[in-house]
């Protein structure tokens, strides 16, 4: 081996303590950073690939709600939720699954569903479907207190006119007509002339003896609720 000079043997040993000093440094920052990437790859991995058998799962559920079967319904809804709890497909298994079950006469357990999904889903629009159909269960088992709760607070603005209908409809059955007909104009100032639900609330404020305001009035009488 040829002799270093002495400036090498110099850079060699600065190099040596460099690495003394700071390698497990390097080593463990080198580690974590190809263990994050490694996380990361798996993570969109394990993501695909729980969408995938969540679909399947899901798949089963619409088979069940189609032959009617609220039994089997619920229990893929059940299994579904537990092993993919995280996913759309489970959300969606949610509303499906009550359905079927309301239909079937299962009103406890429809509402069971109905709750895993407001209280578990992450999209606004699910928990806004949601809340409404659970809702309208609880007025018609005469429960309006807790239907205005359900109402209260904000929904996404593709739902806000049905909420106001509907709270327009559990402050009707509680005898508050004032109220209700507010609710019903709020609801009417949020719809579009090109939407056919318009018609049906402006035909429950003619049924109370109101007209249907403007867009601009009705948006106003909701606000000052």
């Amino acid at each position: 081996m040829a002799t270093l000079d002495l400036e090498e043997q110099e850079q060699l040993d600065q190099l040596k303590h460099f690495w003394q000093r700071y390698g497990n440094l390097i080593t463990w920052t080198l580690v974590l950073a190809l263990t994050a990437y490694a996380g990361w790859t798996g993570w969109h991995w394990y993501q695909r690939d729980q969408g995938g058998k969540a679909s399947g799962m899901f798949n089963g559920l619409v088979e069940a709600a189609q032959a009617n079967d609220a039994a089997r319904a619920g229990k893929v809804f059940d299994e579904l939720k537990d092993r993919y709890g995280r996913t759309a497909f489970a959300e969606q298994g949610g509303l499906l699954a009550a359905k079927v079950q309301f239909e079937a006469g299962k009103r406890a357990e429809a509402e069971a569903s109905l709750r895993w999904v407001i209280d578990h889903a992450s999209e606004d629009e699910y928990r806004a479907v949601a809340r409404l159909r659970l809702a309208a269960m609880l007025l018609d088992a005469k429960q309006s207190d807790e239907a205005l709760k359900l109402l209260s607070g904000d929904f996404p603005r593709a739902y806000e006119a049905l909420a106001a209908d509907r709270r327009g409809d559990v402050l009707l059955a509680q005898g508050k007509q004032d109220d209700a007909i507010k609710a019903y104009q709020q609801a009417f100032g949020a719809l579009t002339a090109e939407q056919s639900y318009r018609r049906l609330v402006e035909a429950k404020l003619a049924s109370l003896g109101a007209t249907a305001p403007s867009t601009a009035a009705a948006v106003a009488a909701g606000a000052s609720q």
